[in-house]
């Protein structure tokens, strides 16, 4: 490792992204040899991270990421809002249509950032905040398309709200974020051609701005 690098903090990173890779929990042990690192240097680790609330321990010594992460992670969100909001208006004010920024949030994709359009006489009401299962909504299963070809983009019908459309592409090359953009409509079918080129292009723009 470089010299001006910190070996413990690169190990305590490294102890926080094995743990939230491992969802069903990690004792000492397991970790030391995940790691590659002596199971004592791995016990104080855990043992400081766990006074911070980044790392818990279950009633089976099993590790797990802490809730304290979440604190770090809320500081994040207003960040992220910031950055997508104006490629959002941009978005939204072409296609007169709501555009979002969605990522997951474990099982769930949450919405982050939402955008209404000025100009329309309707346009679906969509809630910063609100949540549903990756499984459903574009903006959901577009996050799954994480690994696919890069024009890959997700549409469906109805899944969230009977009458409401919705097209999302994930947004790509950001580490350790999953997320998509889309836009949800009460108009009929969407026209794929016209409106997928767009919520790409921005999806693509988001990523570049949070790189």
């Amino acid at each position: 490792m470089p010299a001006e690098t910190s070996q413990t903090l690169d190990r305590g990173l490294r102890v926080l992204r094995v743990l939230a890779e491992s969802p069903e929990g990690l004792t000492v042990t397991e970790l030391s040899h995940r790691l590659d690192v002596n199971r004592t240097v791995v016990h104080r680790l855990v043992s400081t991270l766990e006074q911070h609330g980044l790392v818990r321990r279950d009633a089976r010594s099993r590790l797990f990421v802490g809730l304290g992460v979440l604190h770090l992670a809320s500081g994040v969100q207003p960040l992220l809002r910031d950055l997508a909001t104006p490629v959002l208006r941009r978005l939204a004010e072409s296609l007169g249509s709501t555009a979002h920024l969605t990522v997951a949030d474990g099982d769930e994709a949450l919405a982050l950032a939402v955008v209404e359009p000025t100009w329309t006489d309707f346009h679906v009401s969509y809630r910063v905040g609100a949540r549903h299962p990756l499984t459903q909504g574009a903006a959901g299963k577009a996050i799954g398309l994480l690994e696919a070809d890069e024009q890959a983009y997700a549409v469906t019908s109805g899944e969230l709200q009977t009458g409401a459309r919705g097209l999302a592409a994930p947004v790509r090359g950001v580490e350790g974020l999953r997320a998509s953009v889309g836009i949800v409509t009460l108009d009929g079918v969407i026209d794929e051609a016209v409106v997928a080129p767009q919520v790409i292009a921005a999806a693509r723009e988001v990523g570049e701005r949070l790189r």
